[in-house]
């Protein structure tokens, strides 16, 4: 769990921010949407090979363009 320590003269805005980005930086912010709702496994194998073809498209575009 990240963990920020602040000193009475630190800004709020500043602490917020700052803990935005190690929550982020740790992978938790993914994981809460990850986990908000129940996906079936079905559903989650279609999710998985989709992401999988839109890697590979994306792979391809780029090798294309660098020749």
């Amino acid at each position: 769990m990240p963990e920020l320590i602040l000193d009475e003269s630190d800004r709020l805005d500043w602490a917020l921010k700052t803990f935005k980005r190690k929550m982020q930086n740790a992978g938790i912010l993914a994981e809460l949407r990850r986990r908000r709702h129940y996906v079936k496994p079905g559903e989650a194998r279609r999710l998985k090979t989709k992401a999988a073809q839109q890697r590979q498209r994306r792979q391809a575009r780029k090798a294309k363009q660098r020749g």
